[in-house]
């Protein structure tokens, strides 16, 4: 399941639960990709709420997509306590060089106001 929210005009924030394989990640993009028709670049906050499970194909193109996007993504927040996850947005960071944090989930709160703040 995806849940979605706004935090200020070109900050959104969706918050992922259940199974993230190749349908949700495609919601997801899919929802992403209608913000930016809107906005030439917007602030992304990513909340992983307990996914169930994780298939290989998803996680690849959670992966690229900011690769693909990064002239249109200005701020990245990832929330979640999977290191492993941390690692790949570590890696896109790296790659993109965007501003990309990584929150746990105890520090949600500072990860909405560093993503909604300019």
């Amino acid at each position: 399941m995806l849940l979605d929210f706004s935090l200020s005009e070109n900050s959104i924030g969706y918050i992922v639960e259940g199974t993230m394989d190749y349908k949700a990640v495609q919601e997801l993009k899919g929802a992403i990709l209608k913000k930016l028709e809107k906005h030439d670049s917007i602030n992304l906050y990513l909340e992983d709420n307990n996914i169930d499970r994780f298939t290989l194909d998803a996680v690849f193109i959670a992966g690229i997509f900011p690769m693909q996007h990064k002239n249109q993504l200005n701020k990245i927040a990832m929330v979640t306590n999977r290191k492993w996850i941390h690692m790949i947005a570590n890696f896109n960071k790296a790659v993109i060089g965007k501003d990309m944090r990584n929150f746990t989930t105890d520090r949600r709160t500072e990860a909405i106001a560093w993503i909604a703040s300019d």
